[in-house]
């Protein structure tokens, strides 16, 4: 496996040369590779994962990836390396940076009314990622740098949301070219339709969902004057192409495409997660009372969550039993009911459920989480060495799995590993100078010789990478 630090670190600026890739030149005078493409939308993705607003949570970035991976098996660029993600807001916008980075806000998520929809919106952006609309809307200027095209990635991104922003996010980035590239061309937009119905049919879903949703979005907008939502600005929607869509869609038969459970669990979480715990009792609560809308196995699924916040744990279990009748093989129903064992206290079967539980749904990082925390409190930190090894080479961009290993070797007494390990973590995030103090740590507090070997050498490359950012 590649050095997780250096996996990491191949987003920060100058790598691309300390890993024998091409300098970029002067992107007016030649097309951007498909490595130089995807190291810009990492360096981007280092300003997106460190910001409050990215959404951190496993199960909907491991919902959206298995949501987003049909898709693209049925795109013209299948073995292109996507990433799918949420942004924790609530204004209804998705968008794709170069390399195969879509970025879904929970707001779109929320406003999908079935799981057709939310992936006619994953289609269309697949589609601006495969046809490299946005790098050629960066190609267009005269950039010597990865670390500038990546930030000029992000400007546009922030003023094509936000307009209000846009003089400020584009500040000395040749702001006046730059305005007039805001938006997709209506060609742009119109090749992603085109392709992304054609992605959206082969993979399976209901194509009418496209224009349905659109169609709902231009209803809200003239209903609340002035308050467009960010996705008809960044992706602007007239009369003619909502037409356009409908006939292409016309011809094809209606048939009824059920959303999975997962898309309704992941929507009850994010409801859940937007209201106090209290709120989201009584949500919850008079939804399922009522029966009066949304699925009522991820309503349950909500409340039972609700309650847990709130520090209801025998309420939780007794709210959650009906789901053990009604879903059998759900990875997210599962990692709930070991949430539920946990926080009623001694269970002598616990480890086990887990250890079955993470057998049945090995690429369910929650669980793997929940029962490393176990192990670790058991004091099992042998098993909890295995178990965090062997997800993280599936996982090796995770950096939540290696500050599980991190505290697994405290406990230990492994200063040494116990550094390494969050160093790994740091550079996961984007933070040189965190991973740098880390494995300084990590050097002071062992003999090993092959591991004072690699630590050095992961210095010496990460102190000439701080350097050039010092330049910059």
């Amino acid at each position: 496996m590649k050095n997780p630090i250096l996996a990491a670190l191949c987003a920060l600026p100058l790598l691309c040369r300390a890993e024998g890739l091409p300098d970029l030149g002067d992107v007016s005078q030649a097309a951007v590779s498909p490595q130089q493409e995807r190291l810009i939308g990492e360096q981007s993705m280092v300003e997106i994962r460190a910001d409050l607003s990215y959404l951190d949570d496993a199960e909907v970035s491991d919902y959206l990836n298995q949501l987003g991976y049909r898709l693209v098996a049925n795109s013209n660029e299948p073995d292109m390396g996507f990433e799918f993600f949420a942004i924790n807001d609530n204004a209804i916008n998705a968008f794709s940076l170069p390399g195969g980075f879509v970025g879904v806000n929970t707001g779109l998520i929320l406003i999908a009314q079935s799981e057709s929809e939310l992936a006619s919106v994953l289609a269309h952006e697949i589609s601006h990622a495969t046809q490299h609309h946005i790098v050629r809307m960066i190609a267009g200027q005269k950039i010597d740098t990865l670390a500038s095209m990546a930030a000029l990635a992000i400007a546009i991104l922030a003023a094509r949301s936000n307009p209000d922003a846009s003089q400020a996010a584009i500040a000395g980035m040749q702001a006046g070219s730059i305005q007039r590239q805001l938006n997709f061309s209506r060609d742009n937009e119109n090749e992603a339709d085109r392709l992304g119905l054609a992605v959206l049919q082969k993979s399976g879903f209901d194509v009418h969902a496209m224009p349905t949703f659109l169609e709902r979005l231009q209803k809200a907008t003239r209903l609340i004057d002035g308050n467009v939502p960010s996705y008809l600005r960044t992706h602007p929607v007239t009369s003619d192409r909502v037409a356009e869509i409908a006939n292409r869609v016309q011809p094809i038969p209606y048939h009824l495409v059920a959303d999975s459970l997962s898309f309704h669990l992941v929507r009850a979480k994010l409801r859940a997660a937007q209201k106090s715990p209290q709120e989201a009792v009584e949500f919850f609560n008079d939804a399922l009372g009522a029966q009066k809308y949304g699925n009522q196995i991820a309503q349950r699924y909500g409340l039972v969550l609700a309650l847990l916040r709130s520090n209801q744990a025998v309420r939780a279990a007794q709210e959650f039993a009906p789901l053990q009748d009604q879903v059998t093989q759900n990875p997210m129903i599962a990692t709930l009911y070991g949430q539920i064992r946990r926080a009623n206290g001694k269970d002598k079967g616990l480890a086990a459920f887990y250890r079955t539980a993470t057998q049945n749904f090995p690429q369910h990082r929650a669980l793997t989480y929940d029962y490393a925390e176990l192990l670790l409190q058991d004091r099992r930190n042998a098993d909890t060495l295995k178990l965090l090894n062997e997800q993280i080479i599936a996982h090796p961009t995770d950096s939540h799995l290696f500050e599980l290993q991190a505290r697994t070797y405290a406990t230990l007494g492994n200063q040494q590993n116990e550094h390494h390990a969050l160093a790994h973590a740091h550079a996961l995030r984007g933070d040189l100078h965190g991973a740098i103090e880390q494995l300084e740590l990590a050097k002071q507090a062992g003999s090993d010789y092959y591991q004072l070997s690699a630590i050095e050498s992961e210095l010496k490359q990460l102190r000439e990478i701080a350097a050039a950012h010092s330049k910059r």
